[in-house]
């Protein structure tokens, strides 16, 4: 029973997902930029292949900030996309440049992010490299 039980602990930690990059767009209620930002990007992101890739994630600037982003420093401006990946800051855009430009930037950053079997690699249960 021991040796299932640890074989079943082994394949479930296998088959976790590795967490994924997300981008955290730090905005406000009155952000008129982040407004045009919803209007012309908003609607559409969560369907590309950037949301597969980083699915948003919102954050008021106004209030207390989420634990696992208190790393993220010097965000002054809205909104500010910031690109995560395993709690690590990959890049950021500041402002919103118009549509064009910000699709342009934002797969510039993406291509920072590690492939899915780097990341996997990454980091094993122990804490270790595990390949």
């Amino acid at each position: 029973m021991a040796r299932f039980s640890v074989a079943l602990l082994i394949c479930l930690l296998v088959s976790v997902p590795v967490r994924a990059a997300e981008l955290v767009m730090f905005g406000a209620g009155n952000c008129e930029w982040c407004e045009v930002w919803d209007r012309e990007v908003g609607g559409v992101y969560a369907k590309t292949a950037e949301a597969k890739a980083a699915p948003l994630r919102r954050v008021d600037v106004f209030t207390k900030r989420p634990a696992d982003l208190s790393q993220i420093k010097g965000v002054r401006y809205t909104p500010t996309f910031v690109l995560v990946d395993r709690g690590r800051e990959i890049g950021r855009i500041v402002g919103y440049p118009g549509e064009d430009f910000f699709w342009e930037l934002l797969a510039g950053l993406i291509k920072k992010l590690p492939s899915n079997a780097e990341r996997a690699c990454a980091v094993g249960p122990q804490g270790g490299k595990t390949c």
